[in-house]
């Protein structure tokens, strides 16, 4: 007779959740790696984001296993410099809305605009705290905030770790929908990626 213990892990639902944590490895050469779990460790959404497609565009899933896509984000342009990511459900391919990385302004201090369905604006991402210190000295943990509709909708605040790098995301109580904040989020930590390795 087994012994083996099995557990039983319920069906998550990103509406009740309000904790998250992001994960990806220091360093990466082809692909970069997020896994993002619940604030009681069952993984929510799993992402490959590649380096050296010309277009960028990534699937973000519900499994390692890729068989359960959520959301996909696709740039707008080829080259630009204020770069422009809609995100869109992958199965019914509803669009949340759209994210456009204010480029000159991110010298300094990272910054992303939000936008609705409609394309109208709605809020924005900025990295938070010793910005231009973390240009030079890039092991400093870093702080992102996301805003919409005039409230903080978001805080995301990364953990010291040497061969990882985590960030906790707390989402407030807000309209804007739990997968289009997690996916700013998401490229938020990306373009911070981009910059510690480039």
């Amino acid at each position: 007779m087994s012994t083996e213990l099995v557990r039983e892990v319920a069906g998550v639902s990103l509406t009740t959740q309000r904790h998250y944590l992001i994960k990806r490895k220091f360093w990466s050469f082809f692909e970069r790696v997020f896994r993002v779990w619940t604030g009681d460790g069952q993984l929510i959404m799993y992402i490959k984001h590649p380096l050296l497609k010309l277009r960028e565009e990534f699937m973000v899933y519900e499994d390692e296993a890729e068989t359960r896509p959520m959301l996909r984000v696709k740039s707008k342009q080829v080259i630009a410099i204020n770069f422009s990511y809609e995100i869109t459900d992958a199965t019914t391919g509803h669009v949340f809305g759209s994210v456009r990385k204010e480029g000159l302004r991110s010298l300094i201090r990272d910054k992303f605009v939000l936008f609705d369905a409609n394309n109208q604006e709605i809020g924005y991402a900025e990295e938070q705290g010793a910005s231009v210190l973390r240009r030079f000295f890039p092991w400093l943990t870093s702080q992102h905030a996301i805003f919409a509709n005039g409230q903080q909708v978001a805080a995301i605040q990364q953990k010291f770790r040497f061969f990882t790098k985590e960030f906790l995301v707390d989402l407030q109580q807000s309209t804007m929908d739990p997968k289009f904040v997690l996916a700013v989020a998401l490229l938020a930590l990306m373009a911070e990626a981009r910059r510690e390795q480039g």
